[in-house]
């Protein structure tokens, strides 16, 4: 099987642009190059911001209708393409083709939010504020934004920026991940199909040389980022410095509390659907289980039970539950980390570290475990694992493990399975987490709602996709008018104006 040369799409065509680099692309379940990928240089960067800038100027000044109808037309595109997204994210990243379908439609829901965007741009108007005088308030696109987006969802990320940057009247510039690029070209040809106009979207392949050039570029005026947290806080300082508006997301280590009086069925299905899902490469998976009193033990040995049970191999066989880590780097730190733990004193209740698949023996596989007893001071505690590695902690109270989630430094995501309403509101009120679920382990907001954590897991005030997404890529004005008639005397004064 030969390898893909995987281009950029700058200005409405698929361009090799001028740089040397190239990069291998993976299949991670064979461990096979599927690709080889142009990585951008300084003149390609410079050659999409210019071709951004003209088309933004002219995109931010297309009437609401036409930029509707162009999303409409976009999202009945990606809703048609969708198991052709699913297997291109399945040959790249390697998670199950239902799970890569999944992550399709829940940017889909980010794009119909953007196709409703007349309703929520509405701005605001006071009549006769002062005699004669009326104020009112609308809101206008930046510019030219840029995405820079992680591999673990190479198509709902990318769906959670830029149908409501481009729909506000920006013009985006995608930078996805260099591990599993190629979605990102069949976005741009819907977006191109759809009637977004040359240069309005547009992807640029490269590594931390084009990160670095879209944070300080002088044209770009703003950048969203998801990703781990020591780079989110690199995004956050470069791009600010620079004078642009920023919403960096981060790490997370995501904590799950289980009560006593949960349904410990109904959380040991969840909490291993939630750690053990795309091989736990997951910003909202669930990599630690909270595990209060007496419902530890019954919980690790049905959680255990579910992690035994669970099918691994490529994600493109009907039977496969769970499917390979992207890169060998990453089955190396996850095999690691369980090591490290199990020499600490935690007990590896299930074990996946020499998991192969038969067929597949080059492929970068590590099986679902569950580590019990883990100390918060070991790094199966402190890292961001992100892998399918479920661990225990075990507490007395519900005041313990509020204190436990508190302490630790990422503010993703967390849940709580009870069936107690006090408790429920209790932790939800005294948790310093930006997203929690009650008896829902992946607390993924909908789209009118908008996705961030807090502490580590954020940096920038705004968060993505929903209102807040509306918000960040565009700038309010307030507009104070009179219109005298032309006989009237409107007196001036050097005091500071009152209302009359």
């Amino acid at each position: 099987m030969g390898t893909t040369e995987i281009t950029h799409w700058i200005n409405g065509e698929a361009d090799p642009g001028h740089g040397a680099r190239r990069q291998d692309v993976y299949n991670p379940a064979t461990g096979e190059v599927t690709g080889r990928l142009h990585l951008a240089d300084e003149q390609d960067l410079d050659k999409a911001v210019r071709a951004a800038r003209a088309a933004a100027d002219q995109w931010g000044e297309v009437s609401l209708s036409k930029r509707m109808n162009v999303m409409f037309t976009f999202r009945e595109l990606v809703h048609a393409h969708t198991q052709e997204l699913a297997q291109i994210i399945t040959s790249e990243h390697g998670k199950v083709l239902s799970d890569a379908a999944g992550e399709v439609a829940r940017g889909l829901e980010v794009v119909e939010y953007a196709c409703a965007l007349p309703q929520t741009l509405k701005g605001e108007y006071s009549d006769q504020f002062s005699t004669g005088i009326d104020v009112y308030s609308f809101r206008q696109p930046l510019g030219v934004v840029a995405g820079i987006t992680p591999f673990n969802f190479p198509v709902m990320v990318p769906l959670w920026m830029s149908p409501i940057a481009i729909a506000t009247g920006n013009a985006f510039i995608l930078k996805p991940s260099e591990r599993d690029p190629s979605a990102a070209l069949l976005l741009a040809k819907l977006y191109h199909e759809a009637g977004v106009p040359d240069g309005v979207f547009q992807v640029l392949h490269g590594d931390k040389d084009t990160v670095n050039g879209l944070l300080t570029h002088e044209s770009i005026d703003a950048v969203s980022f998801v990703g781990s947290t020591p780079i989110a806080k690199h995004v956050h300082e470069t791009a600010t410095r620079h004078g642009k508006r920023v919403q960096a997301l981060g790490g997370a280590k995501n904590h799950a509390v289980v009560m006593p009086d949960a349904d410990l069925d109904l959380a040991a299905d969840h909490l291993s659907a939630a750690a053990f899902g795309s091989a736990g490469e997951r910003c909202m998976a669930v990599s630690v289980a909270v595990a209060v009193g007496e419902a530890a033990d019954a919980l690790v040995d049905k959680v255990g039970q579910r992690a035994r049970d669970i099918t691994v191999g490529e994600g493109t066989e009907s039977d496969v539950e769970m499917g390979p880590l992207i890169t060998p780097a990453s089955k190396e730190r996850v095999q690691r980390i369980v090591t490290e733990a199990e020499q600490a004193g935690a007990a590896v209740v299930v074990d996946g570290r020499d998991l192969v698949v038969e067929g597949k023996e080059e492929g970068f596989f590590v099986g679902p475990t569950v580590l019990d007893r883990v100390q918060q001071e070991m790094s199966a505690y402190q890292e961001e694992i992100f892998g399918p590695v479920l661990v225990v902690v075990r507490v007395d109270s519900l005041e313990e493990a509020i204190r436990v989630i508190n302490a630790n430094p990422y503010g993703n995501g967390t849940a709580i399975f009870t069936g107690s309403g006090n408790a429920a509101r209790t932790f939800q009120r005294q948790v310093t987490v930006g997203m929690i679920g009650v008896n829902v382990p992946i607390p993924v907001p909908a789209a009118q709602h908008s996705f961030g954590g807090w502490k580590d897991s954020l940096f920038g005030d705004l968060h993505i996709y929903g209102p807040d997404g509306v918000r960040f890529y565009t700038r309010g004005k307030v507009v104070t008018q009179r219109w005298p008639h032309q006989n009237d005397v409107v007196a001036a004064s050097m005091n500071f104006p009152s209302h009359d």
